[in-house]
Parts: C-alpha cells; sequence; structure tokens
C-alpha cells in the first residue's frame, strides 16, 4: 500500500463524545492522504462502541487499546505504529479546521527541507496553562507550543526516541531536543488547529482546579 503522507496519532482517554467531535473534522480534511490511528489509553467508557462505525466506514482509521500509561507513551504507541512520511497529532477534545492539513502539505512540500513544522493554533477557552517548571505559576498559551500542531518527519521523530513520560511540558521538551541536535524547526502562522482549553477534563484545567482545591 502507498505510504500516506500523514499519520494523524489521537491519544484519548474517556472522551468517547469529544473523540468523535475530533474525527468528524479530520474526516472533512481538504487533503485526503492521511492514515490515523486513535490509541486508547484504556478507557472505562463506552470509548470503542462510539467510534466502531467510523473503523467500518473509513479504513485508514486504525484503533489500538492499551494499557493506562499516560499521553506522552500513548503517543509513542502511536508514533511506532504508523506508517506515514510525517507525523501529526490531534487531542480527542481538539479539532481541526477544514483546511488544516493541506495547508500544511503546501508548505512540507514547497520545502523538502523542513522536518519539523509547528504552530498555528487557535486557542478556545483559557489562555493560560501551568508553567512546566512550577505548577503553582501560569503563563499565557501564547509563549508555549503545543503539540498538537507539530508535523514531524517521522524518521526524525523516532530518532529523537519520541515522547519523554512527563506530565508536563513533553511537548516543549521534544521541541527542545530536536534544536539541540541542530534541527530546523519552522514555524507555520495560518491558525487551523483548534485547541478546545474550555473543557474541564483537559490536562491543563484540571491542574488548575487541583491548585484552587489545595489553597
Amino acid at each position: 500500500m502507498p505510504v500516506p503522507f500523514f499519520s494523524v496519532i489521537i491519544t484519548t482517554y474517556n472522551r468517547a463524545e469529544l473523540l468523535k467531535r475530533a474525527l468528524e473534522s479530520l474526516i472533512k480534511q481538504t487533503d485526503s492522504d492521511w492514515e490515523a490511528i486513535i490509541v486508547d489509553d484504556a478507557s472505562d467508557d463506552d470509548t470503542y462502541p462510539q467510534i466502531k462505525p467510523y473503523l467500518k466506514k473509513y479504513p485508514q482509521i486504525r484503533y489500538l487499546k492499551k494499557e493506562h500509561s499516560g499521553e506522552p507513551l500513548s503517543k509513542n504507541a502511536g508514533i511506532f505504529s504508523s506508517s506515514g512520511k510525517y507525523v501529526t497529532f490531534l487531542d480527542s477534545d481538539d479539532e481541526y479546521d477544514p483546511g488544516h492539513l493541506e495547508s500544511r502539505k503546501e508548505i512540507l512540500e514547497n520545502d523538502s527541507s523542513i522536518r519539523f513544522l509547528q504552530g498555528g493554533v487557535m486557542v478556545l477557552g483559557n489562555q493560560y496553562v501551568p508553567d512546566r517548571y512550577d505548577p503553582e505559576k501560569s503563563v499565557s498559551l501564547s509563549d508555549c507550543v503545543i503539540g498538537g500542531t507539530f508535523f514531524i518527519e517521522r524518521d526524525l521523530l523516532i530518532s529523537l526516541g519520541g515522547f519523554k513520560d512527563i506530565y508536563l511540558g513533553a511537548d516543549a521538551d521534544l521541541l527542545e531536543r530536536a534544536l539541540k541536535k541542530g534541527i530546523v524547526v519552522k514555524e507555520a502562522k495560518l491558525s487551523t488547529y483548534v485547541y478546545h482549553h474550555e473543557t474541564e477534563d483537559s490536562i491543563t484545567n484540571m491542574l488548575f482546579s487541583d491548585k484552587k482545591l489545595n489553597k
């Protein structure tokens, strides 16, 4: 089978309804040269029955259920199961603008030297997250990298060892390791990744809630 241009890794844990929204945004992409791997981090809700119709209708969407280990290691499981030229991500509570993949493909095809592309996000809801070095402090998302926007050459991503198993800042850590190896990272400006930060069960919003409860 031909190698897809994109492998879209979708990690999820007990987000059946939100996951369907993410899948709908992927299916509506104007570029269809992709495969998707749903990595279910041991959900105990009705995730599989809810997405089973998508798996039957769209053979380019695969499903992988694994033991619970958290988001970074779940992403790694998806990466090593992927086959695309570039790996990208779609968090199960986020979505893509219809032209997201097409716009990034145009950038990557116009400059074959790009091995790592990031940026181009629309943030809905809370504009702040806990600081990766001091969760008691808050930083603006405008000063952060958003892992969902990453497009990384698969071979490069594997050579970097994927994501480290850390609770906060796994995306920034991966970017920093790439930069240390001399990888040129390009930034996309078009805000076509829709980051839903208004949901209560997002990791960073739950951290904010924990901080309030502990005060």
